[in-house]
């Protein structure tokens, strides 16, 4: 039996690089007390995320942008020497490249000690986020010490054929990186039941049971710009079961699991990967005023 300890952080960060590396490296001291062998960070962990999600009048040009940096840089290198022995995510604001036309991307990097292990670029875009960013292109799970995973951010997890895609790539585990706000129009006094923190539990254990995997969902907290960001940090096992969750409160979401037992023990009768029909659900056409 092999059991790997999973920690997800819901904690807030800054445009200072400085403050945000020392609550890096605070929480990945904490992880690693915890024993944790994988650490998710949450979205724009480096540099903070967007101060709104909806267009100022400056099309997203307004002067509160998070830091660009290089996705081999020296930031991603801080990160890696900070990780040690233990694997990170954590999500930042990437230069853009000829095929972005120069626009930098939201995206997501897991490193160990040794370097880099895997990327992603947010492909999904809520509201006005096209502004600032490109889009990614693609869902590639990848190995690492904590075993194969896949990442994604925020707005991703909102659509199943991505993490689907992860999971056919041979991904048993999911890490989710957010900034995921509360309701802006109709924000509940009490923010465990707001209707945004609902729907962002519903799609972390419906993403997990679906494709019977551990899905690690990590999130911002406190608030940024005119946003309040719903905390949220779990682990799930791939019956879709909450093993440990921060609720919407800041803090360290950590969970112990044999990934590989329990991903083979949910499969073994309903096997959802194995039972799918391909054939049977085509392109479906594109709806009326999507």
């Amino acid at each position: 039996m092999t059991t790997t300890t999973f920690a997800a952080a819901a904690q807030g960060f800054v445009r200072d690089l400085e403050e945000d590396f020392a609550r890096v490296a605070a929480t990945i001291a904490q992880a690693r007390a915890s024993g944790a062998d994988l650490l998710a960070l949450p979205e724009a962990a480096l540099g903070g995320y967007l101060s709104s999600l909806h267009d100022d009048g400056t099309g997203g040009a307004g002067p509160d942008v998070p830091p660009v940096l290089d996705p081999d840089g020296p930031e991603i290198r801080r990160l890696a020497a900070l990780a040690g022995d233990m694997v990170v995510t954590a999500g930042y604001c990437e230069t853009g490249d000829d095929a972005s036309g120069g626009r930098p991307y939201n995206s997501c990097v897991a490193v160990t000690g040794d370097g880099v292990l895997g990327r992603h670029r947010k492909v999904h875009q809520p509201l006005n986020e096209h502004s600032s960013y490109a889009a990614g292109d693609r869902f590639t799970a990848f190995d690492t010490p904590a075993g194969r995973i896949g990442m994604m951010i925020c707005y991703d997890k909102a659509f199943p054929e991505a993490a689907r895609a992860l999971a056919l790539d041979g991904a048993r585990t999911v890490v989710c990186m957010s900034a995921w706000p509360a309701s802006r129009t109709d924000r509940a006094p009490v923010l465990a039941e707001d209707r945004w923190a609902r729907r962002f539990d519903l799609h972390d254990r419906a993403r997990a049971l679906e494709n019977q995997i551990v899905w690690v969902s990590a999130n911002q907290a406190g608030t940024f710009g005119d946003m309040q960001l719903v905390a949220g940090a779990k682990v799930v096992d791939p019956g879709g079961e909450v093993l440990a969750t921060t609720g919407p409160a800041p803090g360290l979401a950590v969970a112990s699991i044999d990934v590989d037992a329990a991903v083979d023990a949910a499969r073994r009768h309903m096997g959802h990967l194995r039972d799918r029909r391909p054939a049977t659900y085509g392109a479906a056409p594109v709806a009326a005023g999507a």
